[in-house]
């Protein structure tokens, strides 16, 4: 005995075949126009519900990473600012040094788009299927610190060191606490060789151990970054000066 089509979504939903839902009417109308015979009807609905699993893992992992907004290199302009390391930024955009386990250190004054290559660079990531968890510096340092003091810290050292590719962002944009350090060389040294970190820092290399405040510690820690890393110098003329130039000019001409 056939079903009619509210039967037949009826069951599916049973199934748990949300793709095969969304697209069953116009696989069936299809079919009753001529358009594709039974098998082919029948495999574009398959390929439906492959299609909306995919989509909806990515959006887990995409939840899960922690990212709050979605960047992509297509969309950068390299022509703005040719002193960029394109090149290397490129290079990271094949993914082989997560493969590697290595790191990446991207360097430079603000407003360069470090932090759109960073995201860019893990969104990627999260697409090729890899684990990532995305934190900008301060708010890493916070969660470590809730966890030490709520005693859930052995659970959030698991939940980072899962991660196949964590990123860093903005580290020293906001002042971080005396035990930032400690906590930093916790991370990284726990994921050496083990894993990839990408940090994004405005501040020179050589102002880390001030700004930590501990030299015996940023010592190793950026030997052990470095070792099995590459660094990223940026230069040149910053994103936000013209943007905000930009909107001068449009206001001026507005009004």
């Amino acid at each position: 005995m056939s079903m009619s089509i509210p039967e037949l979504e009826r069951a599916l939903r049973a199934l748990r075949l949300s793709g095969m839902i969304a697209t069953l009417q116009v696989r069936a109308l299809q079919v009753a126009q001529h358009e594709s015979d039974f098998v082919e009807a029948f495999s574009s609905l398959v390929q439906d519900e492959l299609d909306r699993r995919r989509s909806r893992l990515l959006e887990r992992r995409f939840a899960l990473s922690g990212l709050s907004e979605r960047k992509d290199l297509k969309d950068f302009d390299w022509t703005y600012n040719p002193k960029l390391p394109r090149r290397e930024v490129l290079e990271l955009a094949t993914l082989k040094f997560i493969q590697a386990r290595e790191g990446a250190l991207l360097i430079g004054p603000p407003g360069l788009g470090k932090s759109f290559i960073a995201k860019a660079i893990a969104q990627l990531a999260v697409q090729r299927g890899y684990k990532v968890f995305y934190r900008e510096a301060h708010v890493l340092i916070e969660e470590i610190n809730q966890a030490r003091q709520f005693g859930e810290i052995a659970k959030y050292r698991a939940q980072l060191n899962s991660a196949e590719l964590l990123v860093i962002d903005d580290l020293f944009l906001r002042r971080l606490p005396p035990n930032a350090a400690d906590e930093l060389a916790d991370v990284l040294m726990s994921r050496y060789e083990k894993a990839s970190v990408m940090i994004t820092s405005n501040r020179p290399i050589e102002d880390w151990a001030k700004l930590l405040g501990d030299v015996v510690i940023v010592t190793p820690l950026l030997d052990r970054l470095m070792h099995r890393g590459r660094l990223l110098k940026f230069e040149g003329k910053s994103w936000r000066l013209k943007e905000a130039a930009e909107r001068v000019a449009k206001r001026a001409a507005d009004a």
